[in-house]
């Protein structure tokens, strides 16, 4: 029996073009674009599908756009016939889960989204901060070094051998170092423009607190698992309370897809641009059905395959 969880995609894996043709072979895609444009009092679609990169990638501009590319996805798959049982996304991604959830609409989304990336961006500019992946090396090793550096944190425990780390610059990048010099295969830096799920984000994260209180957050219609917990969310009140802790707490994806295997997930779905978080789940569990969703012209492979 197929069990299927719709994984969401957040930032890093965006690309330009995203959205092309989306309204000529889905046309509620059109409504959804110009939604979100009055909404944002700008052209994400043109933003999304033209770029360029660098205004693409610009976090205020960026986390509205993937919120609205995934969640013309979700529409589109759904009226296919292709539902899930649980969905997660990772960081961001976990509003596009949401949005599928039925926990809040596409306007309150975007609201939201929208002043989480102001606030984060503001944030990067006041605390010149950056992140990075550290391929190779176990988590707890990678734990040891950041507990002996400053403003230096782990934030994102993606699988086994992949973890983030997060906070001021020039510390990230001299703990990066060390972790090379003592077995680290890769440091990578994200393009991101601030220390996210660090403590150096715990300003913002009261403020986008106080504002999430200004929204009615309904009990979802399947499991979440969120984020900042890695176990499962099943009202609106409990979706609300981990979301608070979103921005300035780790990412504990490894453990939100191990709870979804404990519970007998065997379909993945990745619902938006790119295959990150495929690539995540085969170092974490290689007997599960991996697929994705990035184009409106690949659903005929994705039903193809669930139906095998």
């Amino acid at each position: 029996m197929k069990k299927i969880a719709f994984l969401y995609p957040g930032q890093g894996s965006q690309k330009v073009g995203m959205g092309k043709n989306f309204s000529k072979l889905y046309p509620p895609a059109r409504n959804i674009f110009e939604e979100a444009h009055q909404i944002l009092g700008f052209d994400i679609e043109r933003i999304c599908i033209e770029g360029p990169e660098k205004e693409l990638t610009r976090t205020y501009n960026l986390q509205p756009a993937l919120l609205t590319i995934n969640w013309i996805l979700t529409r589109f798959i759904k009226e296919k016939g292709v539902l899930p049982s649980a969905v997660a996304g990772h960081s961001l991604g976990e509003y596009s889960a949401l949005l599928a959830a039925e926990v809040i609409d596409f306007p309150e989304g975007l609201k939201i989204v929208k002043e989480r990336a102001r606030l984060m961006e503001k944030a990067g500019k006041e605390n010149k901060g950056s992140m990075a992946a550290v391929i190779g090396m176990s988590a707890e090793d990678v734990l040891k070094v950041c507990n002996r550096a400053k403003d230096v944190y782990v934030v994102n425990f993606n699988c086994p051998g992949q973890v983030v780390i997060s906070g001021c610059r020039d510390e990230v990048t001299k703990t990066g170092e060390k972790l090379k010099k003592i077995g680290a295969r890769g440091i990578i830096p994200l393009p991101v423009s601030g220390a996210f799920h660090s403590p150096l984000m715990k300003e913002a994260s009261k403020e986008f607190s106080s504002f999430l209180e200004n929204f009615e957050f309904k009990d979802p219609i399947c499991p979440v698992v969120s984020n900042s917990t890695g176990n499962y969310a099943t009202t609106g009140r409990q979706v609300k309370e981990n979301l608070k802790l979103q921005m300035d707490h780790p990412v504990l994806w490894e453990k939100s897809m191990r709870l979804l295997l404990t519970y007998g997930f065997n379909v993945f779905l990745e619902v938006g641009p790119g295959k990150v978080l495929q690539g995540l789940m085969k170092r974490i569990n290689k007997r599960v059905t991996l697929t994705g969703i990035e184009s409106v012209d690949s659903i005929n492979q994705v039903k193809t395959l669930l139906s095998s």
